[in-house]
């Protein structure tokens, strides 16, 4: 019998209503603008609803958009926001529904992953998570029809997270996406610098620059630098921005980034 992890942010952070979905996503990416001719490996993308920073989202997919024929596996990491976690949690269903449609999970490759010891299958980190979700529907909108690995990082250290990676890191035929948002509730000009910061460690591949309050996706952001600093790969800022650039106050707000990850020798 087959199992279906249904949306729990939609009408919250993206809209409900498929043909407004679809609409809009496509919207966002059209509006992105023109990507370098290499296709990255891997991406770092916001999560917060579509209005705050869907745009900066978009800019990290519409790197993706020349190789919809060849990736047919997206390997999904975010951050646990509501279940406390040890190292890193697959889901048991079969598929993750939107508004969009189903996705198919690759159950082959998760089964492969929960083999290591800091891998564990864990639904209920999966059923209220956000930080995946949100990028459901740029994949759908961009890929069409792919297979998904979502895993939910708690605790766990850049060496545990960079072996999952590179566990998972196939070849042209798979992507990579992390999802994080940067700094917290802080106002508009520290906002900015600490996400400085944040952008500086990431341009830099330094993984221990990256501290608890910088990107609550700071985990499985750390072990993608670690595996790109050991695939030789090369970075690149796509847009910088927080809430307050989008909709909202100044005196407190979330920061957002897009980043790609290419091989030199793609």
């Amino acid at each position: 019998m087959t199992s279906t992890r249904p949306p729990a942010v939609a009408g919250l952070f993206y809209p409900s209503d498929p043909t407004e979905l679809q609409e809009l996503v496509l919207e966002l990416l059209n509006a992105a603008p023109e990507p370098g001719s290499s296709v990255p490996k891997a991406i770092i993308a916001p999560h917060a609803g579509y209005p705050y920073s869907g745009a900066i989202a978009a800019r990290a997919y519409a790197c993706l958009a020349s190789a919809r024929e060849r990736i047919t596996r997206v390997v999904l990491l975010g951050p646990s926001h509501r279940v406390p976690l040890l190292g890193l949690a697959t889901s048991g269903a079969d598929f993750f529904h939107t508004p969009l449609g189903d996705i198919p999970l690759d159950r082959v490759s998760i089964a492969s992953v929960e083999a290591l010891p800091q891998v564990k299958r864990l639904d209920a980190a999966h059923q209220m998570e956000h930080s995946l979700e949100v990028h459901l529907p740029f994949l759908q909108g961009l890929l069409g029809s792919f297979r998904l690995v979502p895993l939910v990082v708690g605790d766990a250290t850049p060496e545990e997270t960079a072996e999952v990676l590179e566990h998972l890191w196939g070849s042209e035929e798979t992507a990579i996406v992390i999802s994080s948002d940067l700094s917290h509730f802080h106002d508009y000009a520290t906002a900015q610098r600490l996400d400085r910061s944040t952008r500086d460690a990431i341009e830099q591949l330094d993984c221990s620059a990256i501290g608890h309050e910088d990107a609550c996706g700071r985990n499985p952001i750390r072990g993608l630098l670690l595996a790109a600093k050991r695939r030789g790969l090369t970075v690149k800022t796509l847009q910088l921005g927080n809430s307050a650039d989008a909709a909202g106050p100044r005196d407190s707000v979330v920061g957002y980034g897009a980043w790609s990850f290419t091989d030199v020798e793609s």
